[in-house]
């Protein structure tokens, strides 16, 4: 079976900055997606894969814009660390709301003098990305998929 719209596909991937070193992939389990629209996936991956069978690949270049975007500056702030909910370390992730209440993850990136730097990016934002990928596996969704607009793994909602 092609993947066509309507279709749940299984993939393997790796992720590569623009230094050609890997910065994500799959592990443990494959990425599963509703295709046709349904932002599970970067569209311009979606559209590299339209029509692809089980066993084939795709190796793609992402710009900025259509990877995970530019770096937000308002999305990086101060924080004093008395307002944050358990001693920061580096690394750590709080939840937070931005300038307009959207409520959003935040990684302390710095601590100094009291402070805490909080960055709502995501951690690949502002990154050239080279996309590699294998279609393990593509059927037809069901009703309930294309009613809630995304896959569901096997006998789970989410």
């Amino acid at each position: 079976m092609a993947i066509e719209k309507n279709t749940v596909v299984s993939l393997s991937y790796k992720m590569y900055d623009e230094k050609n070193n890997l910065i994500d992939q799959t592990v443990d389990e494959p990425m599963v997606y509703l295709h046709g629209g349904y932002d599970g996936i970067f569209p311009v991956v979606e559209e590299a894969l339209h029509g692809k069978n089980i066993g084939d690949t795709i190796d793609i270049h992402l710009s900025v814009e259509d990877a995970f975007g530019e770096i937000d500056p308002d999305l990086i702030r101060m924080e004093d660390i008395n307002n944050l909910p358990e001693p920061p370390k580096v690394g750590m992730f709080f939840e937070g709301e931005d300038a307009d209440g959207e409520v959003g993850l935040y990684c302390v990136t710095d601590i100094a003098d009291g402070k805490a730097v909080l960055d709502g990016n995501h951690p690949f934002a502002g990154m050239k990305i080279r996309f590699t990928a294998e279609v393990l596996a593509v059927r037809p969704a069901t009703n309930e998929e294309l009613s809630h607009g995304h896959a569901h793994s096997a006998g789970h909602h989410h």
